[in-house]
């Protein structure tokens, strides 16, 4: 007997911000077998709840995975990006119910804010442009960070930072300047404090835009980070779709074992013969 197909992973994305989209991050976790939908609250789509039971197409009872773009907004900016709080809301609900969730930049922001981080001006100063990270020990007992290479480049662009992580979170990568670069809250939640999903030219963009002096992390730099960030990151998207389409598989089987039996009610054992029901394409 043929195996039934895999479904692909259904992936909510959050895009706070229209100069910030999936970009390259997109071919990344299409290429792992994700299927993505795209909410862009900014145009008014609205934050879906954290539902088992829903009744709006939205939900993300309908999803797998979420995961949280970056922005030009802080953490804390209801005003200016009223989707805010819902947004928290959702991210704090997945924590709790284990989804496998990844922040970004504001995202992580946003994901340590809703768990009982502290989210601040950088007292340094933004971080812009390329940098490096080096991985701490609990990294190499993470399933998505494990494979990393002790000192991954990354591509900053944020002012705010974490100042402090939440309650009984991981630290998985450090830095000189803010030591808060990448964590795990809960079994499934991971926030990234960098970019990985923009190219050299893209973060080039947003400083010129900005108004941002270039600076030698704004040059060749960057140029070379990106190229090691495409090996390396995009890795770390596949195990992401590779973890969460384990756990949906998982979640599956337990509800297939905890349905009831209705064999016994059936038309087959009341001795009743199905019609054999045909089809013409």
């Amino acid at each position: 007997m043929t195996p039934p197909p895999v479904p692909p992973v259904r992936i909510l994305v959050l895009e706070h911000d229209p100069t910030d989209p999936l970009m390259r991050l997109a071919d990344w976790l299409v290429e792992a077998g994700a299927v993505l939908t795209v909410l862009r609250p900014y145009a008014g789509d609205p934050i879906p709840a954290l539902s088992k039971t829903p009744t709006d197409p939205t939900e993300m009872a309908d999803f797998d995975a979420l995961i949280s773009l970056g922005g030009e907004m802080s953490a804390h900016d209801d005003e200016a990006a009223p989707w805010l709080p819902a947004t928290r809301t959702l991210l704090s609900a997945a924590v709790a119910s284990g989804t496998p969730t990844v922040g970004i930049c504001l995202g992580a922001q946003l994901l340590a804010a809703a768990t009982g981080g502290r989210v601040e001006r950088g007292a340094d100063g933004p971080e812009i442009g390329a940098y490096l990270t080096a991985k701490r020990d609990a990294a190499h007992d993470d399933l998505l960070f494990d494979e990393l290479p002790m000192t991954p480049d990354v591509m900053h662009y944020h002012g705010d930072v974490i100042s402090v992580l939440p309650p009984r979170a991981v630290l998985l990568l450090s830095a000189m300047g803010y030591p808060h670069q990448a964590f795990r809250v809960g079994a499934a939640a991971w926030g990234l404090q960098f970019h990985i999903e923009p190219t050299a030219e893209h973060v080039r963009g947003w400083a010129r835009d900005a108004g941002v002096p270039v600076t030698a992390r704004l040059g060749p730099m960057l140029d070379d980070a990106e190229e090691t960030m495409g090996f390396v990151w995009q890795e770390f998207a596949h195990r992401f779709v590779g973890f969460a389409a384990d756990r949906a598989a998982a979640e599956r089987a337990a509800a297939d074992r905890t349905a009831p039996d209705r064999t016994a009610s059936g038309p087959a054992a009341r001795g009743v013969r199905l019609p054999i029901v045909t089809s013409e394409t």
